[in-house]
């Protein structure tokens, strides 16, 4: 039983780092494609338009933070 539900080595810590990287530049993506609509269809924009775009990009932050911290917590708790 150990054996699959055990803990496992400080190694696998590196999951939350690339998941980390991952929503990092998936909210860097973000962000240049919410300001190039925005300059393109400027006379479009509307409130619910804007208020996806910002709920998309507090969404990927949180992801990333989440990660991050997660991969901060295994390797502080496994050094």
């Amino acid at each position: 039983m150990n054996t699959y539900f055990g803990p496992l080595d400080k190694q696998y810590c590196v999951y939350y780092l690339i998941l980390a990287m991952l929503f990092f530049a998936a909210l860097i993506f973000t962000i240049f494609g919410e300001v190039i609509y925005a300059i393109k269809k400027y006379k479009e924009i509307n409130f619910r338009t804007f208020s996806n775009g910002i709920l998309l990009l507090f969404n990927i932050f949180v992801a990333y933070f989440v990660n991050r911290l997660l991969y901060t917590m295994c390797t502080k708790s496994l050094a």
